[in-house]
């Protein structure tokens, strides 16, 4: 009689499916579990046959009467009762034709539905300072501000948002915009960027509703940007926020996450080296020259020694005459800068017209 253990596991009793005789057994879950024998066995019986044929069926069971008669729906198992079984995927047997994108994610359609995941529960960290980005709201503002402000001593602190100035205006003209909307003070100056005082409060006295409302009007004027200065013996230290996927410390602007951009298959996901691909084309400098012994004239450049590109060879010996390439000298007592000229070419190239044999022809 089968014992049942207290770790989670799928209880399978009585598989009678194609050759299985009346086999009850115990899988444990949440761990790796390989079903190995001889040929006919059995194997595949149990795993597909039976155990994903029931956790498939279960899994569409849960699906309106609309959505199934668009599933791929399978038998009932032969088998007397299936315990604790999870809804199930499985890879068939078969060699499906597949990409080299193709992986357990994209055949079973899971990638599809983990970045939809990743896109909306992912976190977002700057990749300049490593701090979590956020998007900062008056409210928060104001909490970061009272407890940051009762660490900092309860010091006054200065509420600025910035303001960068157009190139085709003036200083001024932009100092005459800001006084007509009621701000005329400036905190400071650095190059084209004003940083304009919004207000001046000292969370212990000022009132909640005062303060959101000058963040709130901060965050409007200065784009989504306030700098909250906090005056010191060693200067002012700035507390920066933002109301975008923006990193106020670095400066650097990050867009929505899609979830195109957590896909290989996307061009906005994919590898920047590999495309997606996970290998990339390179020059295998050590199959070139296999044999850095030999000299330019004894054929050091393996690939130019086949009859169809013998012509290269003997442009290099020509060229390298003219640029003052040693020929008789082994490759690797030849100088880095002639190595350079051999496999990389004349470093001023331009174009076919403009530079070979033009710029080549000179003695």
């Amino acid at each position: 009689m089968l014992q049942r253990r207290h770790d989670p596991a799928i209880v399978i009793r009585g598989a009678r499916q194609n050759n299985l005789k009346n086999l009850s057994l115990e899988i444990p879950t949440g761990e790796l579990v390989v079903v190995t024998g001889v040929s006919g066995s059995g194997k595949s019986s149990l795993v597909f046959d039976t155990l994903y044929a029931e956790g498939q069926r279960r899994y569409v069971e849960t699906f309106s009467p609309y959505a199934r008669q668009f599933l791929d729906r399978m038998d009932k198992p032969q088998v007397d009762a299936i315990e604790g079984i999870p809804p199930a995927i499985a890879i068939d047997q078969t060699n499906p034709v597949r990409t080299s994108r193709s992986t357990v994610g994209t055949m079973t359609e899971l990638n599809d539905h983990l970045k939809l995941l990743f896109s909306r529960a992912a976190q977002l960290f700057c990749r300049g300072c490593g701090q979590q980005v956020v998007r900062d709201t008056p409210a928060s503002v104001y909490e970061q501000l009272a407890a940051r402000a009762q660490t900092a001593g309860d010091t006054r602190l200065i509420v600025t948002f910035p303001v960068t100035v157009p190139k085709n205006f003036k200083e001024e003209e932009v100092q005459a915009l800001l006084k007509a909307q009621g701000y005329d003070r400036i905190h400071a100056r650095s190059g084209a960027l004003l940083e304009v005082v919004q207000d001046r409060v000292k969370m212990s006295a000022a009132e909640k509703a005062r303060v959101i409302e000058g963040i709130e009007a901060a965050l409007k004027i200065g784009q989504g940007k306030v700098n909250v200065h906090v005056p010191g013996e060693d200067g002012s230290t700035v507390w920066r926020f933002s109301s975008s996927l923006h990193c106020p410390n670095c400066d650097i602007h990050y867009s929505e996450p899609l979830p195109s951009l957590f896909s290989f298959n996307s061009p906005l996901g994919a590898c920047e080296t590999c495309r997606g691909f996970g290998r990339v084309i390179g020059i295998d400098y050590g199959l070139i020259v296999p044999d850095e012994t030999k000299t330019l004239r004894e054929g050091a450049i393996r690939p130019w020694q086949s009859p169809s590109f013998h012509e290269c060879q003997d442009d290099l010996e020509k060229y390298a005459k003219k640029r003052g390439v040693p020929l008789d000298v082994p490759f690797r007592e030849l100088s880095k800068k002639d190595r350079a000229w051999v496999l990389d070419g004349e470093p001023e190239w331009v174009s076919w017209r403009k530079s070979w044999p033009g710029a080549s022809s000179d003695g």
